[in-house]
């Protein structure tokens, strides 16, 4: 299928609003600006009810012991959280500097991370998902001067991804096409460079499926096997906001690492990819637990389900 025509006008125009949106927020005493949230995921929650219903779908798979009414103050409170983001990311190059980055954020477990950021012999992959403020992480990460890189997906507005890719590399900070930089990809590993990617999407119905909240999700197999293929060590972060944090300032957030895994550890294994994905997984599935309200939900991660058993694959 062809894709759609795009309007170059219309996309400026988009561009504009999201700018001037920008703009206000950022003239906004940090107060004021943090309290927009509040509003704002009101309203959303009350006119997107197409993904209102896929989170509170979600929520129900994941949690099958929690009532409607606890159900629904999850998806109201994954609302609240994801227009906080929204606001704090828009608030992160006036407000995070150098000198106060222990303001916003610890890094927990640091060890291993540390330590695969610090190996220059071995790459890295950073493997986390929509939860908490991912793009503080990679922000934060610049701004400490590690040089990183980090798998994004272009966005279908020229002019939107000219001024999120500004945002995203402001720090030092090399975004990677997903779809269409596997050279620069490719090169970065083999330099021993130190890779973020966001690993909790789904991946269709060709993807490796593993269990995730206990039912099968669909992931995918590239991050494993470019573990495996460049014996890239792994480590499982998660960036969540602390229980208790104040209402009016960024954060702070909790830069956990869940788990670290060294692709080595499965060079016997005849399912490498499957035990590497599914361990991954586990690690981002415990996060969440602890975290449900930061967690991406209007996102339908169980979309795929494998084939039942008697169905002929399509050729």
């Amino acid at each position: 299928m062809a894709a759609k025509r795009r309007s170059p006008a219309l996309d400026f125009l988009v561009y504009l609003a999201v700018r001037a949106l920008v703009c206000l927020v950022q003239a906004l005493p940090l107060r004021l600006a943090l309290g927009l949230a509040g509003p704002l995921a009101a309203l959303a929650y009350r006119v997107d009810r197409r993904h209102r219903e896929v989170a509170a779908e979600n929520l129900r798979l994941a949690f099958p012991e929690k009532s409607p009414a606890e159900i629904d103050r999850l998806v109201r409170g994954c609302y609240r959280h994801f227009c906080r983001l929204l606001i704090e990311i828009i608030l992160l190059p006036r407000k995070f500097r150098m000198g106060n980055w222990r303001n916003h954020g610890e890094l927990v477990n640091a060890e291993p991370v540390t330590r695969a950021l610090l190996d220059v012999h071995r790459p890295c992959l950073i493997v986390t998902a929509h939860l908490g403020n991912w793009e503080l992480a990679g922000y934060a990460l610049g701004a400490l001067g590690h040089r990183t890189y980090a798998i994004a997906r272009v966005l279908d507005n020229p002019y939107l991804e000219r001024f999120l890719l500004k945002f995203r590399e402001a720090t030092g900070q090399t975004i990677i096409a997903k779809k269409d930089d596997f050279d620069r990809l490719d090169g970065a590993l083999k330099a021993g460079g130190k890779v973020a990617t966001l690993a909790d999407q789904d991946a269709g119905p060709r993807g490796v499926f593993v269990d995730f909240f206990g039912r099968p999700a669909s992931a995918h197999k590239a991050v494993a096997l470019m573990a495996l293929e460049f014996r890239a060590v792994m480590v499982v972060v998660g960036t969540v906001r602390r229980a208790g944090a104040p209402d009016d300032r960024i954060g702070p957030y909790d830069i956990v690492c869940e788990d670290a895994i060294d692709p080595d550890d499965y060079r016997d294994d005849p399912d490498a990819v499957r035990s590497i994905t599914q361990r991954y997984h586990s690690a981002l599935e415990r996060l969440v637990r602890r975290h449900p309200e930061q967690y991406f939900w209007l996102h339908r991660r169980w979309k795929s389900q494998p084939a039942k058993k008697g169905t002929k694959k399509a050729a």
